[in-house]
């Protein structure tokens, strides 16, 4: 649909530079916008000139044009000599009213008027093709994320669209707290535009998505920057918390949905086993994609294995923040001691109990390891059953 404001200021202008009137009419006769004394036709002389085969008609009044859509007439506009005394109102139901005051005399140059007419009907048809690709180039965008595209229409709408296929691009996905995605968007919108081959688009009240394209140097430590320059902005510019998460850099347009799909694993697996950080990134993920990756029964026959006899939720907090302080400091007594303010002999203390529940001793690299990805398991547990 044409954007209305878009076709009346664009006439407006028109007639104030040419001094013919305008007016667009749907091919049921209904005025749509009108500038000056436009909008004198009749609504049978307009369904008739729509019902017919011609592309050019003139009437009593001034002349007739065609605006068409893949072939076929959606809109008729019509131009006039410019009547300086007179006005027309459109109102709701497309109905127009005409009030003449004592209009000026004079010959009215039709050639001149019908020149004026062709330039008025490609600058709309021109806003209408404008309109229609910017909904496909949403709708391609969206399919081509969702891998709902063959590679003959990936290619085939991105010729049309003049999107070019062999540029490196990266998805950025990004997770809204408080269910606002649509000023995130605009924003986003405002620092990412689709002249620079960029494309942001919303999915739901909580997510948006940025489709990045890239130079040839520019590599992961430049997407980092970027995912923290939005985190950046988000935070100061709109008071947003937001999670970043992205995927691998692909080179071709066809495999977007690889790097989207990458990018909704990294935020999950971010979410849970990473959730101090704000960005997460598909190749720095480690084993939490492996935990993430691993079947359900798997999991729960680790976590029996390791935990045999108690519940890897009943571990006090306090003794799993001391052991996550002590792996920080690379398994350190003396410095994770100092870093807790504590003795020590509790610190040891502390060890030695959690040894007694799990039978495992994180002071032994082999036992902290498996208390580690032991307690990642149960974390992602916890969140399936969540």
């Amino acid at each position: 649909m044409i954007p209305k404001q878009l076709i009346i200021n664009s006439l407006s202008e028109l007639s104030a530079i040419t001094d013919v009137d305008f007016c667009l009419y749907d091919i049921g006769g209904a005025a749509l916008a009108a500038t000056g004394g436009g909008g004198s036709e009749n609504t049978q002389s307009i369904r008739l000139f729509a019902a017919s085969d011609d592309e050019y008609q003139q009437t009593d009044s001034g002349h007739l044009y065609k605006v068409k859509e893949d072939e076929r007439p959606c809109y008729i506009l019509s131009a006039e000599e410019s009547s300086a005394d007179s006005a027309v109102v459109v109102d709701n139901d497309g109905a127009t009213d005409n009030a003449d005051a004592a209009g000026g005399e004079g010959a009215v140059d039709n050639d001149r008027v019908y020149m004026m007419g062709r330039v008025a009907l490609c600058q709309v048809q021109s806003i209408l093709i404008a309109g229609k690709e910017k909904v496909d180039r949403a709708s391609f965008f969206q399919n081509l994320l969702l891998d709902n595209l063959l590679l003959v229409d990936v290619l085939s709408h991105a010729k049309k669209l003049h999107i070019e296929i062999s540029v490196p691009r990266v998805v950025i996905l990004l997770e809204i707290a408080n269910d606002a995605a649509a000023a995130a968007t605009k924003l986003l919108r405002g620092m990412y535009s689709s002249q620079s081959g960029d494309y942001v688009t919303a999915v739901d009240e909580k997510s948006i998505i940025l489709i990045k394209a890239l130079a040839e140097n520019e590599g992961y430590s430049h997407i980092d920057a970027i995912a923290r320059t939005i985190t950046d902005m988000m935070n100061t510019e709109a008071l947003l918390r937001v999670r970043v998460s992205y995927g691998t850099i692909v080179k071709e347009l066809k495999d977007v949905s690889k790097s989207y799909k990458e990018a909704m694993m990294a935020m999950d697996v971010g979410k849970i086993f990473y959730v101090e950080k704000n960005i997460s990134a598909y190749n720095t993920l480690g084993i939490g994609r492996l935990i993430y990756q691993l079947p359900v029964n798997l999991c729960k026959i680790f976590i029996n294995e390791i935990f045999e006899n108690i519940n890897p939720r009943e571990i006090d907090e306090e003794i799993i923040s001391t052991v996550a302080k002590f792996f920080e400091n690379s398994l350190n007594v003396s410095e994770t001691a100092r870093q807790l303010f504590v003795h020590r002999n509790t610190l040891v203390y502390r060890i030695e109990k959690l040894e007694k529940n799990t039978g495992l001793d994180v002071r032994v690299f082999d036992d902290a390891l498996t208390f580690k990805i032991a307690m990642m398991v149960a974390g992602y547990m916890r969140h399936l059953e969540g």
